[in-house]
Protein backbone atom coordinates (compact mmCIF):
# COMPACT_ATOMS: atom_id res chain seq x y z
CA UNK A 1 0.00 0.00 0.00
CA UNK A 2 1.31 3.48 -0.87
CA UNK A 3 2.69 5.49 2.02
CA UNK A 4 0.48 8.40 3.04
CA UNK A 5 2.19 11.71 2.16
CA UNK A 6 3.46 13.80 5.06
CA UNK A 7 4.11 17.48 5.62
CA UNK A 8 7.80 16.67 5.12
CA UNK A 9 7.00 15.45 1.60
CA UNK A 10 5.07 18.67 0.91
CA UNK A 11 7.96 20.77 2.19
CA UNK A 12 10.47 18.90 -0.01
CA UNK A 13 8.34 19.29 -3.14
CA UNK A 14 7.63 22.98 -2.47
CA UNK A 15 11.25 23.74 -1.56
CA UNK A 16 10.40 25.18 1.85
CA UNK A 17 10.83 24.19 5.48
CA UNK A 18 8.39 21.90 7.26
CA UNK A 19 7.48 24.75 9.62
CA UNK A 20 6.53 26.89 6.61
CA UNK A 21 4.15 24.16 5.46
CA UNK A 22 2.60 24.14 8.94
CA UNK A 23 2.27 27.93 8.95
CA UNK A 24 0.54 27.91 5.56
CA UNK A 25 -1.90 25.14 6.46
CA UNK A 26 -2.83 26.71 9.80
CA UNK A 27 -3.27 30.19 8.33
CA UNK A 28 -0.43 31.88 10.18
CA UNK A 29 0.32 35.43 8.91
CA UNK A 30 3.67 36.51 7.47
CA UNK A 31 3.83 34.03 4.59
CA UNK A 32 4.12 35.52 1.10
CA UNK A 33 1.43 34.71 -1.45
CA UNK A 34 4.01 33.10 -3.75
CA UNK A 35 5.20 30.75 -0.98
CA UNK A 36 1.65 30.00 0.12
CA UNK A 37 0.62 29.15 -3.44
CA UNK A 38 3.68 26.89 -3.86
CA UNK A 39 2.89 24.97 -0.68
CA UNK A 40 -0.79 24.54 -1.56
CA UNK A 41 0.12 23.38 -5.06
CA UNK A 42 2.55 20.82 -3.64
CA UNK A 43 -0.07 19.59 -1.16
CA UNK A 44 -2.60 19.23 -4.01
CA UNK A 45 -0.14 17.31 -6.19
CA UNK A 46 0.61 14.88 -3.36
CA UNK A 47 -3.05 14.69 -2.30
CA UNK A 48 -1.87 15.62 1.19
CA UNK A 49 -4.40 16.13 3.96
CA UNK A 50 -3.28 17.27 7.43
CA UNK A 51 -3.79 15.02 10.42
CA UNK A 52 -6.51 17.10 12.09
CA UNK A 53 -6.27 15.40 15.46
CA UNK A 54 -2.53 16.01 15.70
CA UNK A 55 -2.91 19.57 14.49
CA UNK A 56 -5.59 20.23 17.11
CA UNK A 57 -3.30 19.09 19.92
CA UNK A 58 -0.43 21.26 18.65
CA UNK A 59 -2.32 24.42 17.81
CA UNK A 60 -5.50 24.24 19.94
CA UNK A 61 -7.42 24.43 16.66
CA UNK A 62 -9.81 21.73 15.54
CA UNK A 63 -9.30 22.17 11.80
CA UNK A 64 -13.07 21.73 11.44
CA UNK A 65 -15.66 24.05 9.88
CA UNK A 66 -19.43 23.71 9.62
CA UNK A 67 -22.02 24.81 7.07
CA UNK A 68 -25.50 25.12 8.55
CA UNK A 69 -28.73 24.87 6.52
CA UNK A 70 -32.43 24.81 7.49
CA UNK A 71 -33.67 21.25 7.80
CA UNK A 72 -37.02 21.90 6.08
CA UNK A 73 -35.64 23.33 2.85
CA UNK A 74 -33.85 21.98 -0.17
CA UNK A 75 -30.12 22.14 0.35
CA UNK A 76 -28.34 24.54 -2.03
CA UNK A 77 -26.22 21.74 -3.45
CA UNK A 78 -24.01 23.76 -5.78
CA UNK A 79 -23.31 26.36 -3.10
CA UNK A 80 -22.44 23.58 -0.66
CA UNK A 81 -20.16 21.76 -3.10
CA UNK A 82 -18.23 24.94 -3.81
CA UNK A 83 -17.91 25.76 -0.11
CA UNK A 84 -16.82 22.25 0.87
CA UNK A 85 -14.23 22.03 -1.92
CA UNK A 86 -12.75 25.41 -0.95
CA UNK A 87 -12.45 24.38 2.71
CA UNK A 88 -10.82 21.06 1.90
CA UNK A 89 -8.34 22.78 -0.40
CA UNK A 90 -7.29 24.84 2.62
CA UNK A 91 -6.86 21.75 4.79
CA UNK A 92 -10.13 21.88 6.76
CA UNK A 93 -12.69 19.17 7.42
CA UNK A 94 -16.28 20.30 6.81
CA UNK A 95 -19.54 19.13 8.34
CA UNK A 96 -23.00 20.06 7.04
CA UNK A 97 -25.40 20.60 9.94
CA UNK A 98 -29.18 20.89 9.55
CA UNK A 99 -30.97 23.50 11.65
CA UNK A 100 -34.60 23.19 12.82
CA UNK A 101 -37.29 25.14 10.98
CA UNK A 102 -38.65 26.84 14.12
CA UNK A 103 -36.69 30.09 14.73
CA UNK A 104 -36.38 29.58 18.49
CA UNK A 105 -35.17 25.99 18.11
CA UNK A 106 -32.82 27.08 15.33
CA UNK A 107 -31.27 29.78 17.53
CA UNK A 108 -30.81 27.29 20.33
CA UNK A 109 -29.15 24.74 18.06
CA UNK A 110 -26.76 27.35 16.70
CA UNK A 111 -25.85 28.43 20.25
CA UNK A 112 -25.07 24.80 21.09
CA UNK A 113 -22.77 24.49 18.08
CA UNK A 114 -20.93 27.69 18.98
CA UNK A 115 -20.58 26.86 22.69
CA UNK A 116 -19.36 23.32 22.01
CA UNK A 117 -16.20 24.71 20.42
CA UNK A 118 -15.94 21.79 17.99
CA UNK A 119 -15.69 24.08 14.97
CA UNK A 120 -13.33 26.94 14.28
CA UNK A 121 -15.92 28.56 12.05
CA UNK A 122 -19.58 28.19 11.06
CA UNK A 123 -20.95 29.33 7.69
CA UNK A 124 -24.58 29.94 6.80
CA UNK A 125 -26.02 31.12 3.48
CA UNK A 126 -29.20 32.33 5.20
CA UNK A 127 -29.72 34.84 8.05
CA UNK A 128 -28.65 33.88 11.55
CA UNK A 129 -29.22 35.48 14.96
CA UNK A 130 -26.45 37.75 16.23
CA UNK A 131 -23.66 35.90 17.98
CA UNK A 132 -21.37 37.82 20.31
CA UNK A 133 -17.88 38.55 19.01
CA UNK A 134 -16.19 37.23 22.15
CA UNK A 135 -16.86 33.61 21.19
CA UNK A 136 -13.94 31.46 20.01
CA UNK A 137 -15.99 30.16 17.07
CA UNK A 138 -16.36 32.50 14.10
CA UNK A 139 -19.90 32.65 12.70
CA UNK A 140 -20.51 34.08 9.21
CA UNK A 141 -23.92 34.57 7.56
CA UNK A 142 -23.11 35.00 3.87
CA UNK A 143 -26.52 36.55 3.10
CA UNK A 144 -27.12 34.81 -0.22
CA UNK A 145 -30.54 33.46 0.85
CA UNK A 146 -33.45 34.56 2.98
CA UNK A 147 -35.06 32.54 5.78
CA UNK A 148 -36.94 30.40 3.25
CA UNK A 149 -33.71 29.62 1.35
CA UNK A 150 -34.88 31.79 -1.54
CA UNK A 151 -31.99 33.32 -3.44
CA UNK A 152 -31.30 36.89 -2.34
CA UNK A 153 -27.90 38.57 -2.15
CA UNK A 154 -25.78 38.20 -5.27
CA UNK A 155 -28.25 35.99 -7.13
CA UNK A 156 -31.10 38.47 -6.79
CA UNK A 157 -29.11 40.74 -9.11
CA UNK A 158 -31.23 41.15 -12.26
CA UNK A 159 -28.73 42.99 -14.46
CA UNK A 160 -28.45 40.10 -16.95
CA UNK A 161 -32.17 40.50 -17.66
CA UNK A 162 -31.52 44.14 -18.56
CA UNK A 163 -28.78 42.98 -20.94
CA UNK A 164 -31.18 40.49 -22.56
CA UNK A 165 -33.83 43.14 -23.21
CA UNK A 166 -31.33 45.70 -24.47
CA UNK A 167 -29.83 43.18 -26.88
CA UNK A 168 -33.21 42.11 -28.26
CA UNK A 169 -34.28 45.75 -28.64
CA UNK A 170 -31.09 46.51 -30.54
CA UNK A 171 -32.07 43.77 -32.99
CA UNK A 172 -35.45 45.33 -33.65
CA UNK A 173 -37.72 43.75 -31.03
CA UNK A 174 -40.18 46.36 -29.73
CA UNK A 175 -42.97 44.34 -28.06
CA UNK A 176 -42.31 42.45 -24.83
CA UNK A 177 -44.06 40.31 -22.20
CA UNK A 178 -42.70 39.22 -18.82
CA UNK A 179 -43.84 35.93 -17.28
CA UNK A 180 -42.81 36.46 -13.67
CA UNK A 181 -42.03 34.14 -10.79
CA UNK A 182 -43.73 34.26 -7.35
CA UNK A 183 -43.21 37.66 -5.77
CA UNK A 184 -42.25 36.28 -2.35
CA UNK A 185 -38.90 35.40 -3.97
CA UNK A 186 -36.40 38.30 -3.92
CA UNK A 187 -35.02 37.16 -7.28
CA UNK A 188 -38.47 37.20 -8.91
CA UNK A 189 -39.20 40.69 -7.56
CA UNK A 190 -35.85 41.93 -8.83
CA UNK A 191 -36.44 40.53 -12.34
CA UNK A 192 -39.95 41.99 -12.42
CA UNK A 193 -38.62 45.43 -11.45
CA UNK A 194 -35.73 45.23 -13.92
CA UNK A 195 -38.12 44.29 -16.73
CA UNK A 196 -40.48 47.19 -16.03
CA UNK A 197 -37.71 49.75 -15.65
CA UNK A 198 -35.95 48.64 -18.84
CA UNK A 199 -38.98 48.60 -21.12
CA UNK A 200 -39.95 52.02 -19.77
CA UNK A 201 -36.47 53.44 -20.26
CA UNK A 202 -36.18 52.11 -23.81
CA UNK A 203 -39.77 53.14 -24.60
CA UNK A 204 -40.71 49.61 -25.64
CA UNK A 205 -44.25 48.27 -25.84
CA UNK A 206 -45.10 45.94 -22.96
CA UNK A 207 -48.01 43.51 -23.01
CA UNK A 208 -47.70 43.38 -19.24
CA UNK A 209 -46.43 41.16 -16.47
CA UNK A 210 -48.25 37.85 -15.93
CA UNK A 211 -47.59 34.55 -14.19
CA UNK A 212 -46.51 34.30 -10.57
CA UNK A 213 -45.39 30.67 -10.34
CA UNK A 214 -42.18 28.79 -11.12
CA UNK A 215 -44.03 26.41 -13.43
CA UNK A 216 -44.27 25.42 -17.06
CA UNK A 217 -48.03 25.86 -16.79
CA UNK A 218 -47.51 29.57 -16.09
CA UNK A 219 -45.62 29.90 -19.37
CA UNK A 220 -48.22 27.88 -21.28
CA UNK A 221 -51.11 29.89 -19.88
CA UNK A 222 -49.41 33.20 -20.65
CA UNK A 223 -48.95 32.37 -24.34
CA UNK A 224 -52.35 30.68 -24.69
CA UNK A 225 -54.03 33.88 -23.45
CA UNK A 226 -52.33 36.13 -26.00
CA UNK A 227 -54.36 37.49 -28.93
CA UNK A 228 -53.46 36.35 -32.45
CA UNK A 229 -52.10 39.81 -33.29
CA UNK A 230 -49.60 39.80 -30.38
CA UNK A 231 -46.75 38.94 -32.75
CA UNK A 232 -43.95 39.74 -33.19
CA UNK A 233 -43.17 39.35 -29.50
CA UNK A 234 -40.29 38.81 -27.08
CA UNK A 235 -41.15 36.85 -23.92
CA UNK A 236 -38.87 37.32 -20.93
CA UNK A 237 -39.50 34.33 -18.65
CA UNK A 238 -38.35 34.44 -15.02
CA UNK A 239 -36.80 30.97 -15.24
CA UNK A 240 -36.18 28.11 -17.66
CA UNK A 241 -39.18 26.03 -16.53
CA UNK A 242 -41.54 28.89 -17.35
CA UNK A 243 -39.74 29.42 -20.66
CA UNK A 244 -40.23 25.74 -21.57
CA UNK A 245 -43.99 26.24 -21.14
CA UNK A 246 -43.80 29.32 -23.38
CA UNK A 247 -42.06 27.29 -26.10
CA UNK A 248 -44.62 24.48 -25.88
CA UNK A 249 -47.60 26.81 -26.11
CA UNK A 250 -46.09 28.78 -28.99
CA UNK A 251 -45.41 25.54 -30.87
CA UNK A 252 -49.01 24.39 -30.36
CA UNK A 253 -50.24 27.72 -31.75
CA UNK A 254 -48.08 27.29 -34.83
CA UNK A 255 -45.94 30.34 -34.05
CA UNK A 256 -42.46 30.29 -35.49
CA UNK A 257 -39.48 30.75 -33.19
CA UNK A 258 -37.47 32.90 -33.34
CA UNK A 259 -39.13 34.59 -36.33
CA UNK A 260 -42.52 35.35 -34.71
CA UNK A 261 -41.59 34.95 -31.05
CA UNK A 262 -38.33 34.96 -29.10
CA UNK A 263 -38.05 33.73 -25.53
CA UNK A 264 -35.44 33.89 -22.79
CA UNK A 265 -35.15 32.04 -19.48
CA UNK A 266 -32.98 32.03 -16.37
CA UNK A 267 -30.98 29.27 -14.55
CA UNK A 268 -29.43 27.42 -17.53
CA UNK A 269 -30.93 24.07 -16.58
CA UNK A 270 -29.17 21.18 -18.29
CA UNK A 271 -32.17 20.31 -20.48
CA UNK A 272 -32.59 23.92 -21.69
CA UNK A 273 -29.87 23.47 -24.30
CA UNK A 274 -31.88 20.57 -25.79
CA UNK A 275 -35.27 22.22 -26.18
CA UNK A 276 -36.49 23.02 -29.70
CA UNK A 277 -35.48 25.75 -30.12
CA UNK A 278 -32.62 25.64 -27.61
CA UNK A 279 -33.19 28.25 -24.92
CA UNK A 280 -31.29 31.49 -24.42
CA UNK A 281 -30.83 31.77 -20.66
CA UNK A 282 -28.71 33.07 -17.79
CA UNK A 283 -26.16 30.81 -16.12
CA UNK A 284 -25.23 31.43 -12.46
CA UNK A 285 -21.97 30.13 -11.00
CA UNK A 286 -23.33 29.07 -7.62
CA UNK A 287 -20.42 26.76 -6.92
CA UNK A 288 -18.00 29.66 -7.22
CA UNK A 289 -20.15 31.78 -4.93
CA UNK A 290 -20.11 28.97 -2.36
CA UNK A 291 -16.33 28.84 -2.55
CA UNK A 292 -16.13 32.62 -2.09
CA UNK A 293 -18.33 32.46 1.01
CA UNK A 294 -16.14 29.74 2.50
CA UNK A 295 -12.97 31.72 1.75
CA UNK A 296 -14.55 34.64 3.64
CA UNK A 297 -15.12 32.39 6.64
CA UNK A 298 -11.58 31.00 6.53
CA UNK A 299 -10.16 34.53 6.33
CA UNK A 300 -12.18 35.48 9.41
CA UNK A 301 -10.99 32.35 11.26
CA UNK A 302 -7.38 33.09 10.39
CA UNK A 303 -7.61 36.84 10.93
CA UNK A 304 -6.53 37.65 7.38
CA UNK A 305 -8.03 39.96 4.76
CA UNK A 306 -11.28 38.85 3.12
CA UNK A 307 -10.97 37.80 -0.54
CA UNK A 308 -12.30 40.10 -3.28
CA UNK A 309 -15.90 39.43 -4.25
CA UNK A 310 -16.21 37.78 -7.69
CA UNK A 311 -17.82 40.05 -10.26
CA UNK A 312 -18.53 37.66 -13.13
CA UNK A 313 -20.94 35.12 -11.64
CA UNK A 314 -23.49 35.49 -14.47
CA UNK A 315 -23.17 34.41 -18.11
CA UNK A 316 -25.83 34.79 -20.81
CA UNK A 317 -26.06 31.66 -22.94
CA UNK A 318 -27.26 32.85 -26.34
CA UNK A 319 -29.10 30.06 -28.18
CA UNK A 320 -31.68 29.46 -30.90
CA UNK A 321 -34.72 30.83 -29.06
CA UNK A 322 -33.48 34.37 -29.70
CA UNK A 323 -32.12 33.72 -33.16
Amino acid sequence: MDKRPTSHDVAHLAGVSQSTVSFVLTGRPGISEATRDRVLQAAAELNYRPNLAARSMRTQRSGRLAVVVPIATMHPLTLLSGAIAAARDEGYAVEVVSLPEDPAERDGRLAELVDAGAFEGILSFSPLPLVSDDRATVVLAAGEMDDEMHMSGEFADARPLVDLIEHLASRGRRRFLHVAGPQDFPSARARHAAYQQTVDRLKLESLGVVGGEWSGEAGEDAVAALPDDALPLAVIAANDVIAAGVIRAATLRGWRMPEDLVVTGWDDLHQSAFLVPSLTTVSQDRERLGAYAMHRLIAAVRGTDAPPRPTDLFTIRWRESTG
